[in-house]
């Protein structure tokens, strides 16, 4: 094992969804555009993106959010709040957005993207308007991931919450009008001492019995 390796596993062993936060403590702007940079780069089909991510800061909008997600602390305790929203739907328009944006930074003719833009397309229109709000769905949770693990790396704690009522964030967020809708919330800052799940032992099934060789 490299040494690269056994650090990485050696951060991700010590993060945990972290419930109570030391509100005095601050994440520096450097390790967070960071971690926005690393959401940013997550991976997702045809590079599409078709996400967003609301970087809640208003006190007076996280007491709103934290009644909705059930009095959870972190909502208002942690440093940071991110609300990962979901395109509700991905018009032509949007793909055309993409292909022009990739035509601009590659240096390349808008019509030499044609076909991959028609096959965005065609995929798209071949599914029900609550499929593609799925997928869209699907892709704001791989880019939570890249969260996670960044903020570990970091040694900056986090917390994936799914405990909360959606549409009520979106009401309160104004979702709707943006077509999105609220797929999953991350909380980030760093743990208070008296958070005693921090010292719990990490419960995971071995490797033999979670990976099956075919």
């Amino acid at each position: 094992m490299t040494t690269t390796s056994s650090s990485l596993l050696t951060d991700l062993n010590w993060r945990y969804a972290t419930k109570k936060f030391d509100t005095s403590k601050k994440v520096s702007a450097e390790d967070l555009e960071t971690i926005m940079s690393a959401v940013n780069l997550a991976a997702t089909s045809y590079g599409l993106q078709p996400f967003r991510v609301m970087h809640v800061q208003d006190p007076a909008v996280r007491e709103k959010l934290k009644a909705a997600a059930y009095g959870q602390p972190q909502i208002t305790d942690a440093d940071h709040l991110f609300v990962f929203c979901h395109l509700l739907e991905v018009s032509d328009e949007y793909v055309d957005d993409y292909i022009a944006r990739i035509a601009a930074e590659r240096n390349t003719d808008v019509a030499n993207l044609k076909g991959f833009g028609d096959t965005i397309k065609g995929s798209l229109g071949n599914k029900t308007s609550q499929e593609v709000a799925d997928w869209t769905r699907r892709q704001a949770y791989i880019a939570l991931g890249h969260l996670l693990v960044t903020a570990a790396t970091l040694r900056v704690d986090s917390c994936p919450m799914e405990g909360f009522d959606a549409a009520a964030f979106g009401e309160i967020l104004g979702l709707k009008d943006q077509g999105l809708g609220a797929a999953v919330v991350a909380t980030v800052g760093y743990r208070s001492e008296e958070d005693q799940l921090q010292h719990a032992a990490k419960v995971r099934l071995p490797l033999t019995e979670l990976f099956h060789t075919v």
